[in-house]
This record gives structure tokens, C-alpha cells and sequence, in this order.
């Protein structure tokens, strides 16, 4: 861990799409939140991540998430705005998807900017391609969306009580208990 950064990563999977959804996000400490969605789509993982990770590092000074979706950095850095201003419409004139997620994301980046934090540094990582963090993240969302299946909407973190991750290694494989070594 930096001592000014602190580097998260988030991911979303759906079963379906549109079908059970999961979200997570893993830190550079093994830190980590993950929550399941009965009903959703992939984007509504990916921007539920991102969402989260934002507001539950609303007091890190300088915060840097990876994700695997362009969709939510591509949102999050220009996206909801334009819609935002062409009155939640998109550039074909049709209704914005995912409205309340990205007016959720404006409040969360905003309150940043209002409490005098420097915005959220978003960075691209290529997913399933041996990235520690983003592969812990997909393995908590993909778990999570396996309980969304079951019709249970639900959320876990290591502040509720749950074990870190060992981020030093890699993450289990779908079905898999144990992570794997590198």
C-alpha cells in the first residue's frame, strides 16, 4: 500500500444478462465488499461497484479504482454528465439506462469535491488476465451473483465481520475454496 494512494479494484458479473447480478470491490489490503442483486445486468454490476467503492472510501484522500469496464470508467468520467444534461437522455435521444445509479455516482463524486478530496483516479485494467486485485473482485462478484441466483439479495465486507483476502495471491477459480498460488 502507497502511502498517499489507496487502489481498489471493482467488477460485476451477471448470470443471464439481464439475470443475477453481483458486485464487489477488493483493496490493496484485502479489504473487501461484495453484494448480490436478484435481478440485474452486467452494467448495473459494474456501476454498483464502482458506487460502492467511491462511497466506501468516501474518506480516502486519494483514491484510485481499476476496473475492467470501460462502460463504468467511460460513465463515471464523461458519460453521466452528458446525460445529466441533455436531461437524462442519451445522444439518440433515448432514456438514459441505469439513471439512478449515475445520479449516484454525481452525489458520490461531488461530495468528494465539496469535502475538498481530488476526484476519483480511474484506470483501465484488462480483465481474466492475472491481475491480482481485479481477479478478487471477480471472484467476490461472481460468488455473489451465484446467491443472487438463489434469490437472495444480500451484502458482505470485511467491515461486517468478514475475513480479509490474501491478495498476494491468486484468486480461487469458479467452485474453488482455496486460492491458488501464483
Amino acid at each position: 500500500m502507497s502511502d498517499d494512494t489507496y487502489t481498489v479494484a471493482t467488477d460485476g458479473a451477471c448470470q443471464g444478462n439481464p439475470g443475477p447480478t453481483g458486485w464487489a470491490w477488493v483493496g490493496e489490503d484485502g479489504r473487501w465488499a461484495a453484494g448480490s442483486i436478484v435481478q440485474g445486468t452486467n452494467n448495473i454490476g459494474e456501476l454498483t461497484a464502482l458506487l460502492r467503492a467511491i462511497t466506501d472510501h468516501a474518506d480516502v484522500a486519494h483514491l484510485r479504482v481499476q476496473a475492467d469496464s470501460k462502460y463504468a470508467i467511460d460513465t463515471y468520467s464523461s458519460w453521466m454528465d452528458a446525460h445529466r444534461r441533455r436531461g437524462w437522455k442519451t445522444a439518440s435521444k433515448q432514456p438514459t439506462k441505469n439513471r439512478d445509479l449515475l445520479e449516484k455516482l454525481i452525489e458520490a463524486r461531488d461530495a468528494r469535491r465539496e469535502a475538498g478530496l481530488p476526484d476519483v483516479e480511474l484506470e483501465w485494467v484488462r480483465g481474466h488476465n492475472g491481475h491480482l486485485l481485479n481477479g478478487w473482485a471477480d471472484e467476490r462478484c461472481v460468488r455473489a451473483a451465484t446467491h443472487a441466483a438463489k434469490g437472495l439479495a444480500h451484502e458482505w465486507s470485511t467491515d461486517a465481520g468478514q475475513e480479509p483476502v490474501d491478495v498476494t495471491t491468486a484468486a480461487p477459480s469458479a467452485g474453488e475454496d482455496r486460492p491458488r498460488r501464483r
